[in-house]
């Protein structure tokens, strides 16, 4: 590795929330959680394509308090130890205070260490390419640069923000003259024939130190503020972090700074921000359809169709998506299916759960699955980690019963406290917590029956 390589860590903005892949993308469960793409979430492989010009052992992951805990599983399930490379934001409030937030605690440990700032949930084609561009970029900002990456467009695209080049300050960058906002389409291919505009990839490089003297020029109200909150070993308060403003790095800093470089770059990049978006990412079979699941399609052609857990037969369809979950199903024409966004609105106005959260959530503990539910009775199966306890609240109008699959755990609530193995349940009539444990190595599966009394 290069010396300024060496020195280089890579940030993961894991914040977002990705409403327009609603119903597989959620509140609790985003879409950088969530294998679109082979068998590999979207945060995992943004991890492993760093490998090998990175030491993944530099790699920080900037998320939520709500994700931290799956977070942390989708490090260790690609064999890294989650410990130390997840720093957690108590709110979300954009992109400025998350690389702030980065910034600081990179400081903490190495000064002129060099950022490369990544969202969680992009993905990219062409590694070769983006391992040759990404080097670049760490050697320009190791020069002091703060470097932007440019993807080079090849349509008139009018949802992703452009950069205007201008002055090259090597063969393969130029100094950023402005950053334009979403344009209309006739703007957009005024861009594209020009040659000097880029779509606005949100990756970004610079040192720690760098990005820390633009903040005391250009936003030293945040900057002070997260000087007086931030520690290195402690999660800060989110009275404290809800004080920072709610702005893009792009507003904060990058339109006013004159340190600014973009790299053109091309390497197969997508933001995956819709269906269409993912749908133009992925191979197409012979009828130029994208299908994932137990799908039957009939004279079906320029369609994205996913399941997850039923059959889906599909007749005579044309530019459609059709997306299946256990609770709920999206159906659109392809073009407009970002316009998803607006019924996720809906739903949490209406106070809809479809919005936040599937049948199946995790938890730091395990795994809940909703079965059934009905007027008097819900089902829910219950996966408890090894070694893993926590509690369920039982309301004084319910009889709560738990009935152990496989395993073993230790239940109790005020009135009784039982070791309960395969075979056996754990009923509660009283009101209050329910505290289960499995001190075992093995994983332990139960029913967990919440029956209204008669």
């Amino acid at each position: 590795m290069a010396d300024s390589t060496s020195n280089a860590y890579a940030i993961l903005l894991a914040g977002g929330t990705g409403t327009r892949l609603w119903p597989v993308s959620r509140e609790l469960y985003p879409k950088q959680l969530v294998k679109f793409i082979g068998n590999d979430s979207l945060v995992q492989s943004t991890i492993k394509r760093l490998d090998p010009l990175l030491d993944l052992q530099k790699v920080r992951v900037v998320c939520g308090d709500r994700h931290y805990y799956e977070i942390a599983r989708h490090i260790e399930d690609i064999g890294l130890v989650s410990e130390g490379k997840i720093i957690q934001e108590p709110s979300g409030r954009n992109t400025a205070p998350a690389i702030l937030l980065a910034v600081f605690h990179i400081n903490h440990v190495a000064a002129d260490g060099i950022m490369c700032v990544f969202p969680a949930d992009h993905v990219i084609g062409n590694i070769k390419s983006f391992h040759e561009r990404l080097g670049l970029a760490i050697d320009l900002a190791d020069r002091g640069h703060i470097v932007t990456f440019g993807i080079k467009p090849n349509y008139p695209e009018t949802g992703y923000g452009y950069i205007e080049g201008g002055d090259g300050v090597s063969e393969r960058a130029f100094r950023v003259k402005r950053f334009v906002e979403k344009p209309d389409r006739s703007t957009a291919e005024k861009y594209i024939e020009a040659g000097n505009f880029f779509w606005n990839s949100g990756m970004f490089a610079f040192k720690a130190s760098v990005m820390l003297e633009e903040f005391k020029t250009y936003q030293p109200k945040m900057l002070a503020a997260m000087k007086a909150c931030f520690s290195a070993d402690q999660p800060l308060a989110r009275e404290d972090y809800d004080r920072l403003e709610n702005i893009s790095i792009d507003y904060a800093i990058m339109e006013k700074t004159d340190k600014c470089v973009v790299v053109p770059s091309d390497f197969g990049w997508s933001d995956i921000g819709s269906w269409k978006s993912l749908y133009d990412f992925l191979e197409k079979d012979a009828d130029n359809n994208v299908i994932d699941g137990d799908v039957i399609a009939r004279d079906t052609s320029n369609c994205f169709i996913q399941g997850h857990d039923r059959l889906i037969a599909t007749n005579r369809l044309r530019d459609v998506v059709v997306v299946e979950t256990p609770d709920s199903i999206f159906v659109s024409d392809i073009e407009h299916s970002r316009d998803v966004k607006s019924i996720v609105t809906e739903l949490k106005e209406r106070g809809r759960k479809e919005y936040q959260q599937h049948r199946t959530v995790y938890h730091p503990w395990g795994i809940s699955k909703l079965l059934e539910q009905s007027g008097n009775y819900t089902a829910v199966e219950l996966m408890v980690y090894a070694e893993s306890k926590f509690q369920l609240q039982n309301d004084s109008d319910k009889v709560l019963h738990l009935f152990v699959i496989s395993g073993e755990a230790k239940i109790s609530d005020s009135s009784q406290n039982k070791t309960v193995s395969a075979g056996s349940s754990f009923t509660s009539v009283v009101e209050g917590h329910v505290s289960i444990e499995n001190k075992n190595k093995k994983v332990a599966f139960m029913i967990q029956v919440a029956l209204a009394r008669v």
